[in-house]
């Protein structure tokens, strides 16, 4: 491993047959204020439409890497979370081909790491509503805006989100090359179970960031390239769901009594109360749903949890993840 090279920042960007978004993507991490990085660009593309987009921009610093063999969708933006550092980077973070950063991004996400003093931030995203087409435009509306407040979160307590949203959003993180958390999922599922699963795998404290320095594109429909994914999309969502109502429960198990009791309530996470029980109900949590919702909704969403017990799957692969994320807390909680 090459030595450590102060104030450093790497950008892994995963890119496939979006040559104009790559440019947009590449175009924002030049306009940076802070002017210390490199990209390596990741194309999955056989034809290689990224290849032209980094030649015009003549940037050094910018590295192509083509893809041999293809990785696909989510291994392709997995395989970006990677601990190895080839160029010695000092900092760390994710931009999809079709996201882009504000030119003040990284020097935001350093100053609160340094003044905060951890090793992740998780930054709000602006949403871009239609992105890549002629509807395109900019809400004012961020990713986190409905899940977390402004602050520093322990690990557990950040886990916790799991069972008010998603948590982790993978254009948002930003880390360092001390962090122990390992972000890297390293095996074959959704980019939406990916993100359950990062948040499962934070464990050290962690800065949340509200201002929105980043843009997120809002184009699921334009993603197809699940191609490594050989199930069908019933199949595939029932094991999503399954999965992440596995992950909440783990989530819950490890919780503290306090923790449990205060959740529905806990001001610092923004996800109405309402939509915190329903999560905890389709996880089969035993928490009371009294004067929360009316009984006849309190039985339908238990049952909607049963069905997806009983209709979904646990993978192999699943449940080795979780081993690996509990051996390496438990070592860590032992240091």
């Amino acid at each position: 491993m090459p030595d450590i090279l102060p104030g450093l920042v790497h950008f892994r960007t995963p890119t496939y047959k979006r040559p104009a978004a790559l440019r947009r993507a590449l175009g924002s991490m030049i306009a940076q204020n802070w002017p210390h990085w490199v990209c390596d660009v990741y194309d999955d593309d056989p034809d290689e439409a990224g290849r032209a987009v980094v030649s015009d921009l003549g940037d050094v610093r910018i590295r192509y890497v083509a893809n041999k063999p293809q990785l696909f969708a989510s291994r392709n933006i997995d395989h970006c979370f990677t601990a190895d550092n080839p160029h010695g980077a000092e900092y760390f973070c994710v931009v999809e081909d079709d996201n882009l950063i504000q030119p003040d991004f990284v020097t935001a996400n350093v100053e609160l790491m340094r003044r905060h003093q951890v090793e992740i931030v998780l930054r709000n995203q602006v949403i871009e509503h239609a992105s890549g087409t002629d509807r395109a435009c900019v809400g004012n509306v961020g990713v986190l805006d409905d899940l977390f407040t402004e602050g520093l979160y322990a690990p557990d307590e950040f886990r916790l989100s799991i069972l008010a949203g998603i948590g982790v959003s993978n254009g948002g993180l930003f880390w360092s090359c001390r962090a122990r958390s390992p972000l890297e999922i390293q095996y074959a599922c959704t980019a939406t179970l990916q993100e359950y699963l990062r948040t499962y795998s934070i464990m050290e404290p962690i800065y949340v960031a509200m201002e929105p320095l980043a843009i997120w594109a809002e184009n699921a429909e334009q993603t197809t390239r699940n191609d490594e994914l050989t199930a069908g999309y019933l199949r595939r969502e029932l094991d999503l769901k399954r999965a992440v109502q596995a992950l909440r429960q783990r989530v819950w198990n490890e919780a503290s009594e306090e923790q449990r009791r205060r959740f529905l309530t806990d001001r610092r996470f923004t996800t109405p109360v309402h939509l915190r029980v329903v999560h905890t109900a389709k996880a089969l949590i035993p928490q009371s749903l009294a004067g929360h919702v009316p009984p006849l909704e309190a039985a339908r969403l238990r049952m909607r949890g049963v069905l997806i017990r009983t209709l979904g799957r646990i993978t192999p692969d699943f449940r080795q993840f979780v081993r690996s994320r509990d051996r390496l807390r438990q070592s860590i909680g032992a240091a």
